[in-house]
Parts: C-alpha cells; structure tokens; sequence
C-alpha cells in the first residue's frame, strides 16, 4: 500500500484532509481518502501522516498487503505501538492477519509545542459515550487538562460507512441536532467529522473485531493541533473483554508522542452506564443507540440494539421516562427476532436477568434465558 500526496484545502463548504491509497499486493482500486470538518474547525486539521497510518492499516493488513509506504515523517512512539497492534491482530485472527512493513521516515525533532493541553471524545450519542462524558464531569474540575472540552461526532462510522446503504446526510444531521443540546448542557464544543476511510473494507467483521478503533483515532490524529488527549468509550466492561475493535490493550498503541488515547471505563457494565445516563436529563432524552438509520426518529425501538437497551431501561424502571424511545413497554415478542447468542452479545442480556426479575418481569427473563441457551 502506497500513503501519498497528503494535502489540505477546500472542498465546497468543508475543510478536507486527503491522501491518494493505491495497492501494491491486494486487487483494490486507488481512492482518495479523506477526513473533513465544517470551516469553524478548519484551522484545527493538521496535515498529520500518522491519521491516516493509523487509518489505513487494518485494511493493508485484511487484503494482504506486505508493506505499507507512506509519504510524510510519522512519530516514532506511535509507529512502535503499531508493531504491537499488528502483533494483537495476528494473535486474535489465528494468523489470518499479518504483520507488515511500515516504511516510512520518522520525524527526529520535535517542533516547540504552545498549545494548551485540551481533551476531546468521540461522541457518538451512544450509551457509552454519554456516560463517559457524564462522568468525566463529575470527576475533572473545570480547568484541568483531563476535562473533555470537544466532542468529535463523525460521518462514515455507522452513519454513512457502509456504501451501499448510502451517505444518509440527513440522519447525520439529525443526530447532530440531538448531540448539540447535549454537548452545550455539558459546556463542550462538538466538531463535526466526516471521513470514508471505512470505505477501504466494507467488510463487517473486520470493522467490529478489528477496524473501528483505529478509525477513530485516525481522526484525533487530524485534529492534533488542537487536542493532546482523545477519550474513547469502552464497548465492553473487564469481565467480558473479547477481540473487538475497540479495546483497553489495542486503543493506546494507536497514540504519538503528541496525542493520548484513553479507554475509559471498562470497569462499568452497561448497565452501570445506563443508569449514569438515565439520571443525565438532557442526554436521557436525546441518546442514539440504534444502527438502522431509519429516517423519523433517533432510535427504531425494533433492532436488536434498540430492543436490548430498552430492556434494560425496563429493567431500571425507566423506559416511559424517556422521548429517545417512542415505545415506552417492551414485550417478550419484540425478542423473536434475533439472536441473542452471537457476536458477544449473551453478557449483555445475562446482567439484564437480575434487573428484570426485580421488576416483576418473569415473561421477558424466562424469554432471555430461552434464547440464551439457543444454539442454532
């Protein structure tokens, strides 16, 4: 895989990022990759390598690429993390995935750094986002460097990543609407991105096993000159860590010298999450968990993600309390159609048992417990 041609300018009414990906061993076609933001944040892109390094890895790694050659001086701590992260994807796909060659100068001196330390989050909306930014609030007094001050909420993750679903901008836009209530209650600035490098491998195992992760710390990548530290919201809690694209031992070897990466959290279970956010109006009315990008309402209330969190905002007696949800009951008729046993979902519905049968539920437990011991 060749990085090239690295170069920023205009594009219509967005500052864009860009560079030229061709393939050197895998039979995909050259495209120009790219990370962009509204004009009030263009001053804050850096022309920075390392984004899309990190952003373009996993790709060159999933279509057998043996070395990746990347115009531009890269960060020397940040291209050992990478040894790392390559060595973690070989372990976790039995081989499947292997390491490559990074060839690429690194940069041996470090330019004066006047900025004042600032850390920003991806937020998405989603549950873990929420609670991250909720309790990052209460734990960081207002002036100190750890405290979040941006919200980085991103175009072409699972809003407009999978191309054949389409770009779906108004549902991006729709979701920036909710996020700027709950980004101005929280007195944080939210930053708009839109990136396709998701693009380079729509496949979705790898995105969920292995890509996301990288995806989002390519963008904090590109907006280095402004942050220093990047939250990311852990996915799954220490009981039940499992190969995923996001996670405590892969996110950090992503950072440089100049930019940290934090995984917050992963010692709350959802549902610790969810009762943070429950009792966080402004977020609580205004949260997006749902993946199904319908065009009326935040969230479908009929995927599995949709129906899973409602059960356990059931189980927090909660559910009629909030507008990010039409529905306000969940039957057990609404489980049937999915299948509670693949992709690591069973410790998620196993801690919703406890909860349930506390309120009274035994319809929606008994129905968990069957689907949990189906193996088909």
């Amino acid at each position: 895989m060749r990085i090239a041609k690295l170069k920023i300018g205009e594009s219509g009414e967005r500052i864009r990022l860009t560079t030229r990906v061709s393939w050197e061993d895998g039979d995909q076609p050259e495209r120009e990759v790219y990370i962009e933001t509204e004009k009030s944040f263009g001053a804050d892109l850096s022309l920075n390598p390392d984004a899309f390094l990190v952003g373009c890895l996993i790709p060159a790694m999933y279509f057998g690429e043996k070395r990746i050659i990347l115009e531009g001086a890269i960060c020397p701590y940040l291209k050992e993390g990478l040894e790392t992260v390559m060595a973690m994807m070989q372990m976790w796909s039995d081989g499947r995935l292997k390491p490559l060659d990074i060839d690429a100068p690194v940069r041996s001196l470090m330019k004066p750094d006047h900025r004042k330390d600032r850390a920003a989050m991806v937020l998405s909306g989603g549950i873990d986002s929420l609670a991250t930014l909720r309790l990052n609030r209460r734990h960081y007094p207002e002036g100190h460097p750890g405290a979040i001050r941006d919200g980085l909420i991103i175009h072409g993750f699972d809003i407009g990543g999978v191309v054949e679903r389409g770009m779906k901008y108004d549902v991006f836009d729709r979701a920036k609407r909710a996020m700027a209530v709950v980004a101005e209650d929280a007195g944080i600035s939210l930053i708009p991105v839109y990136t396709n490098i998701r693009h380079l491998c729509d496949d979705r195992s790898l995105w969920l096993d292995y890509f996301f992760g990288a995806v989002l710390v390519a963008v904090g990548h590109a907006f280095s000159s402004r942050i220093n530290l990047l939250y990311l919201a852990s996915s799954y809690d220490l009981t039940n860590l499992v190969p995923c694209g996001s996670h405590p031992l892969l996110d950090p070897e992503y950072a440089s010298y100049r930019l940290r990466i934090r995984h917050s959290h992963v010692a709350l279970s959802r549902m610790a999450k969810l009762e943070i956010v429950s009792e966080w109006d402004t977020a609580f009315q205004n949260f997006r968990v749902c993946l199904a990008n319908v065009p009326d309402r935040l969230n479908c209330g009929k995927c599995e993600k949709c129906v899973r969190t409602m059960l356990g905002l059931e189980g927090l007696g909660v559910l009629d309390k909030t507008q990010a949800f039409v529905e306000n009951v969940v039957t057990a008729d609404m489980l049937s159609p999915f299948k509670i046993t693949i992709r690591h979902r069973p410790p998620f519905y196993r801690e919703l048992l406890g909860f349930l049968q506390a309120r009274g539920r035994d319809d929606l437990v008994n129905t968990i417990k069957r689907k949990l011991s189906d193996k088909d």
